[in-house]
Parts: structure tokens; C-alpha cells; sequence
């Protein structure tokens, strides 16, 4: 009979949490190859055994915030609906990205740093879940536009397009906050033109 795995008392669970926050703080300004499990220890307050104890590796920490970014990352996608107004759709979700951004910008700078590292531990899922995901919301975008409900574009392109305009927020927001000064609120601005941007891009014209 094969043995059932225990459960973690309630310091256990919080020692992993507290392990992987100070991880993802690690990751997400040093990078994977900058960062030890020496620096993780000390940023959670835990000696290097005990970090070890919950997690074999440092790439096993890593692994782990990666696959729960993921999980968050594309929720949002997800929730895409072939229900209501294609163009509500699409700008929903170019929103919602927009406030993972400001709510995740961690996580965004780790998933980042990894792609740019050749994603050696997210390719099973980059070219596995996430391809089938944008598959299928790409069929769906091109569904609208043969019914004419949308204006000609490409779908992946536009995909591509709202993950570069909203984690870019993100992922260089010190250089933005820097360009625009302390009495402006980079989100809630940018949320203002991706909204024009799209809507424009998206309307269908009028036939002469």
C-alpha cells in the first residue's frame, strides 16, 4: 500500500511561504544565476539548512515560483469569453494584464529574467500549455473578424502586443516612473491609452 504523503502542520506551510517570498524578492533583482541559497536564507530569516530542508535546490525553489506564476499568469487568458462584445473581451483582458503588472511586478521581473535566460525550465510549458492556450483564444479572435465583429488583425500579434504594452509597466517601471515624475500615476494613465489604442485598432470602419 503506498504511503500516503503527511500534511504540513501550520509552521511548516509557513516556513515554505516564507521561503519562496523572500526567493521571488532574490530572483526577481538578482536573477536566477545572482542568486544563492545563502541569500535566500538570510532575506527569510532561516538558517541555509533549514531552507534546504523544505527544498532540495535552489533551481527547486525556482521551479516552484515558476509554476505558480504561471498558473497566475494565465488566468486571465482564460477568462476570455467567446460570450459579449469581442472588443469588452479583448481590452478586459489587456486590463487585467495591466494589473498583474502593477500587483505582481515581482513575479513579472522573475518570469522576465527567466525567458531572457532561454526559459530552461518553463519550455515545457511555453511550448506545451501556454501554445494551446493562445491557440485557442487566437482561433477565437479570428472567428470575430471573419464575422466581422472586429477589425482584420493578426491574433497572435495581438496577443503578443498587450503582453509587451502592460509588462513592460513592470518590468522597466523604475524606468518609467523616472520618465514621468511623481505626480503621475503610470497605471491608471496607461490604462487610459491601451484602452483608446485598442478600441481604435479593434473598430470595424464603415463600408463607403
Amino acid at each position: 500500500m503506498q504511503e500516503q504523503p503527511r500534511r504540513q502542520s501550520r509552521i511548516q506551510r509557513k516556513n515554505r511561504e516564507t521561503i519562496l517570498t523572500a526567493a521571488l524578492r532574490e530572483f526577481s533583482a538578482r536573477g536566477f544565476a545572482g542568486t544563492t541559497i545563502d541569500q535566500i536564507a538570510e532575506a527569510a530569516g532561516l538558517s541555509k539548512p533549514n531552507v534546504l530542508y523544505y527544498f532540495q535546490s535552489k533551481d527547486a525553489i525556482h521551479t516552484e515560483l515558476l509554476r505558480g506564476l504561471m498558473d497566475l499568469w494565465l488566468g486571465p487568458l482564460r477568462d476570455m469569453r467567446a460570450e459579449g462584445d469581442p472588443a469588452d473581451q479583448i481590452l478586459a483582458y489587456a486590463r487585467r494584464k495591466l494589473e498583474m503588472s502593477r500587483d505582481y511586478p515581482q513575479e513579472s521581473r522573475l518570469f522576465a529574467n527567466e525567458v531572457l535566460q532561454g526559459a530552461p525550465r518553463l519550455q515545457p510549458i511555453l511550448g506545451g500549455e501556454l501554445r494551446e492556450l493562445v491557440e485557442e483564444k487566437s482561433a477565437l479572435i479570428a472567428l470575430w473578424i471573419a464575422e466581422g465583429r472586429i477589425a482584420p488583425v493578426d491574433p497572435h500579434h495581438l496577443l503578443f502586443s498587450i503582453w509587451a504594452l502592460t509588462q513592460h509597466y513592470a518590468d522597466f517601471e523604475v524606468q518609467v516612473r523616472a520618465v514621468l515624475g511623481p505626480d503621475h500615476d503610470p497605471y491608471a494613465e496607461a490604462e487610459v491609452f491601451l484602452d483608446q489604442l485598442y478600441r481604435r485598432m479593434l473598430r470595424v470602419q464603415p463600408r463607403e
